[in-house]
């Protein structure tokens, strides 16, 4: 019960964060969102027995932090390619190798990819996750493996 306590307060702030409105008909139609949310995460425990209890840890806020960062740096790159010159953007589409990434990070790790503007989780599977970006440099950095490696810190597992 407590999870889904804190899973609603999560979601309650995440919501206001975004919405930035408190009039009375957009906070009811918050809170309705965030009990129908609970509601559902609350079924979803119950029929897989799997309760999803989030990685409230200093790591977790340190990997959020470090995300945030890389969004806003590529939200720059993004800019001046978007902005510049057609010459310098260089699509690309490559797989990344995930075997060696545990299993319970592999979908955090697909969606940050995703999260950073300009690069794009195509698919993943037991092996790969294929990504597509706006720059074969991107592609580069994401080789180097240092997102893959942050990643893998949250949960305290070992790449």
């Amino acid at each position: 019960m407590a999870h889904l306590m804190i899973w609603a307060l999560v979601l309650a702030v995440f919501w206001l964060l975004l919405s930035g409105f408190f009039k009375t008909l957009l906070l009811s139609f918050g809170l309705i969102s965030v009990v129908l949310v609970v509601f559902l995460i609350r079924r979803m425990d119950t029929t897989d027995n799997q309760p999803q209890k989030l990685p409230l840890s200093f790591s977790f806020f340190r990997y959020v932090i470090w995300l945030l960062g890389q969004i806003a740096l590529s939200s720059l790159e993004v800019t001046k390619l978007v902005w510049g010159s057609s010459k310098k953007l260089s699509p690309a589409i490559a797989k990344l190798p995930v075997a060696n990434t545990p299993e319970k990070t592999r979908v955090l790790y697909a969606n940050s990819i995703t999260l950073t503007p300009g690069t794009l989780s195509v698919d993943i599977d037991e092996e790969h996750v294929t990504v597509h970006a706006l720059d074969a440099q991107s592609i580069k950095s994401l080789e180097a493996g240092e997102m893959a490696t942050k990643v893998s810190s949250v949960t305290g597992a070992k790449n």
